[in-house]
C-alpha cells in the first residue's frame, strides 16, 4: 500500500447575516477564477466549487509571485453558503469545514446571524476571515476589479479613513466576542489575530486579497491536518439526500479525507438504529462549470480523492441521516470497527432531553445542535425531543402531552410540515414555527410565549377585580336611600356592575348595583367618565358624602395576584393599588 502523503484541498464555508452577500461573494469567487481561463479550469463538485492553485497564483499575480513554499493544491468553497450550510456539515468533533469566511455588510455591521455564526465557530473551534463586503458604497470610493491592497492607495482620504473608520467598528465587535483582529494587511501574527479582508463581491474587488490570505492560512496553520494518505479509506459527510431520476435514491457527500472507488464497501450514518452497509455502485461528479450547459449533467467516475464533493448510487440508501458520516470498508478492516465508530459518532451527537420541553426538527444533526445551542443562549434549555427530518403526526401527538402550554410548540429548522401533521396540529392547536434562519425562528417562538402571556394576563384582568377610585360629584345627589342615585366621576380604573365599594378608612359601603350614562343602563365606566350610579346598601348624607372619594374594594388574594401582574394595570391604577393597599394596613392595625 502506498504511503504517499500530499495536501489535500482545504474546505471553506461562506457564512453571515442574510443578504450581506455571500452568494454573491461565491458568485465573484467562481466568476473571477473562470475568467482566468488559461491558469485552469473550475470544478463544480456536488456541492462544492474547487479553484486550482494555478488559477488563484493567477489571480493573485499582482499581490504575489513567490510561490514556493505553497503546497496547498488549491481551495474548496462549500457551494450551499450562509450559517444554515456551515453548522449542518460536521465531520467528528469539529466542522466540516477547515475554515470559515464570514461576511459582513460594511453598511450594516454585525447583525443576528452573525452572531449566531460566531457562536457556532467558537464553539466548533473553527478559524476563520471576516470579509468585510460592499465597500463600493462607501460615499466616494471608486471600486474596481483589483486587489484591495493596490486599489486602497488610489482612494481620496475621506473614502479611506470612512473604510477605516468601519474595519475598527468591526474590531471592536470581534473584541467584545473575545477574539482580537486587524485589517489583514497590518496583520503580523497570523495565528493570533482574525483577519478582515475589505471587497466587494459587486465587482470583485478584494477577491485577490481574500484567496492570498486563504491560502496563506490553509498553509501555514493547516499543513498537519491537512495531510493524508491518498490510499487511505474515505470518510465524508452526507450534506443531503436526493431522488434521482433514473438512479432512485443518492447521497450527495464531501470526501473530507482518503479515497472513495466505485465497489467500495461503505458504512452510513442512517435515522434507523443501526447504521447502513452497502456498497457504491456509480460515483457520480458534474462537469466542469464551462461545460455546465450539456445535456449530460454528470460525469462517471472510478474514484474521487478529498477534499472534493461526490454523489454516491447505492442500494438501501433510504434512511441515509444528513449531516452523518460515511466511512469506506477496506479489505482486511473490520466491518464491525467500522460501524462502531459510525454508530458512536451519532450517540455522541444525541442530545439531552427533558420529559417537559419543546419539539425541535431540523434537517441535519448539525443543524439540530446549532439550534439546540441558540435556544440555550436564550435560555431556553428545555428540548423533549430533538429529531433530524420533517415534521410528522407523530411530533405533533407528542407536543400534546407537554403540561406546560409554553412548551405544547414544535419548531422546524429548514424542514417541511407533512400534510397530517399540519392537519393534526390546527385540530389539536399545536403552534408549529418553521424557518431556515435560526434567530427568526427562536424570534417568533419567542414572540408567540410574550404574546400568550399577555393574552392569559389580560383574560384573568378581565375576570378579575382591578383598582379603582371614584369621586361622589357636588350637587348630584339623585336619590338619598334604597337605592341611593349619585352621579360620580371615575378618577381612576374602571368600574362595573357588582363591584364593592369602600370608604377611605375601609368601610365597607356596597356593590354598585347599576350604572347609567344619560339614562341608558351600561355594564362599565372608565377613567374621566361621569355617570349615575345606584347602591342599595348606603344612605346619602349619613354613610357617603358629596365629594367624598370611593374606592373598588379589592380582597387580599386579588391585591397580591394584581401586584404580580407588572406591566398590565396603568400606572393611575398601580398608585390606586398602593392606596389601598395603605388602607388594608391602617385598617388591619387599627384593629389590633
Amino acid at each position: 500500500m502506498s504511503t504517499k502523503r500530499e495536501i489535500r484541498t482545504p474546505i471553506l464555508s461562506v457564512v453571515g447575516h442574510i443578504d450581506h452577500g455571500k452568494t454573491t461573494l461565491l458568485d465573484s469567487i467562481r466568476g473571477t477564477a473562470i475568467a482566468e481561463k488559461e491558469a485552469g479550469r473550475v470544478t463544480q463538485h456536488i456541492g462544492a466549487t474547487e479553484i486550482p492553485i494555478t488559477t488563484i497564483k493567477e489571480i493573485c499575480e499582482p499581490l504575489k509571485r513567490d510561490w514556493t513554499e505553497i503546497d496547498v493544491p488549491g481551495l474548496l468553497f462549500i457551494d450551499t453558503p450562509g450559517h444554515h450550510a456551515f453548522v449542518s456539515l460536521r465531520k467528528r468533533g469539529s466542522a466540516l469545514a477547515d475554515v470559515a469566511v464570514l461576511v459582513v455588510d460594511v453598511m450594516e455591521g454585525f447583525q443576528p446571524q452573525t452572531y449566531e455564526s460566531l457562536n457556532v465557530l467558537r464553539l466548533l473551534k473553527t478559524p476563520f476571515v471576516v470579509v468585510l463586503n460592499k465597500i463600493d458604497r462607501i460615499k466616494g470610493w471608486t471600486s474596481k476589479k483589483k486587489p484591495f491592497f493596490i486599489n486602497y492607495k488610489d482612494q481620496p482620504e475621506y473614502a479611506r479613513k470612512e473604510v477605516d473608520t468601519r474595519i475598527y467598528e468591526i474590531v471592536g465587535e470581534l473584541h467584545d466576542k473575545g477574539f482580537s483582529s486587524e485589517r489583514y494587511d497590518r496583520i503580523k501574527d497570523f495565528s493570533r489575530n482574525v483577519s478582515i479582508v475589505p471587497v466587494s463581491a459587486k465587482t470583485g474587488e478584494g477577491i485577490a486579497d481574500l484567496l492570498l490570505v486563504l491560502i496563506g492560512l490553509s498553509q501555514k496553520f493547516f499543513e498537519r491536518t491537512l495531510r493524508l494518505h491518498l490510499e487511505e479509506a474515505g470518510v465524508g459527510t452526507i450534506l443531503e439526500k436526493k431522488e434521482e431520476r433514473g438512479l432512485g435514491t443518492t447521497i450527495d457527500v464531501i470526501l473530507y479525507d482518503g479515497r472513495l472507488r466505485v465497489g467500495d464497501t461503505i458504512v452510513v450514518g442512517s435515522t434507523e438504529e443501526e447504521p447502513i452497509v452497502t456498497k457504491v455502485k456509480a460515483l457520480l461528479k458534474p462537469r466542469v462549470l464551462q461545460e455546465i450547459r450539456m445535456e449530460q449533467r454528470f460525469l462517471h467516475v472510478k474514484s474521487v480523492n478529498a477534499a472534493s464533493g461526490v454523489k454516491i448510487v447505492a442500494p438501501d440508501i433510504e434512511t441515509a441521516l444528513p449531516g452523518s458520516q460515511v466511512r469506506v470498508v477496506r479489505e482486511g478492516e473490520g466491518l464491525e470497527s467500522v460501524m462502531k465508530e459510525v454508530k458512536s459518532e451519532l450517540e455522541e451527537l444525541k442530545m439531552e432531553t427533558v420529559p417537559e420541553g419543546i419539539i425541535i426538527k431540523a434537517d441535519t444533526i448539525g443543524s439540530l445542535e446549532a439550534l439546540a445551542l441558540e435556544l440555550k443562549e436564550e435560555g431556553i434549555e428545555e428540548i423533549t425531543k430533538a429529531e433530524v427530518g420533517n415534521i410528522s403526526k407523530r411530533d405533533v401527538i407528542d407536543a400534546t402531552t407537554v403540561k406546560n402550554r409554553y412548551f405544547r410548540v414544535v419548531l422546524g429548522f429548514n424542514v417541511d410540515i407533512l400534510p397530517d401533521a399540519k392537519e393534526a396540529a390546527l385540530q389539536a392547536g399545536i403552534p408549529v414555527f418553521i424557518s431556515d434562519v435560526i434567530y427568526q425562528l427562536i424570534e417568533e417562538y419567542e414572540q408567540w410565549v410574550r404574546d400568550e402571556k399577555e393574552k392569559e394576563k389580560r383574560e384573568l384582568m378581565e375576570r378579575m377585580t382591578t383598582p379603582a377610585k371614584i369621586k361622589i360629584l357636588p350637587g348630584c345627589v339623585f336619590r338619598q336611600s334604597k337605592p341611593a342615585i349619585v352621579g360620580i366621576e371615575v378618577l381612576s380604573g374602571k368600574i362595573r356592575t357588582g363591584v364593592e365599594l369602600i370608604k377611605a378608612d375601609g368601610t365597607n359601603v356596597g356593590p354598585i348595583n347599576e350604572i347609567q350614562d344619560k339614562g341608558e343602563s351600561i355594564q362599565r365606566a372608565e377613567q374621566g367618565m361621569q355617570v349615575a350610579i345606584a347602591l342599595k346598601k348606603p344612605t346619602v348624607g349619613r354613610h357617603i358624602h358629596e365629594n367624598e372619594v370611593l374606592y373598588v374594594r379589592i380582597s387580599e388574594e386579588e391585591l397580591k395576584e394584581l401586584k404580580a401582574l407588572s406591566g398590565l394595570l396603568s400606572p393611575d391604577e398601580e398608585e390606586v393599588l398602593e392606596e389601598l393597599a395603605e388602607i388594608k394596613r391602617k385598617r388591619y392595625s387599627s384593629l389590633e
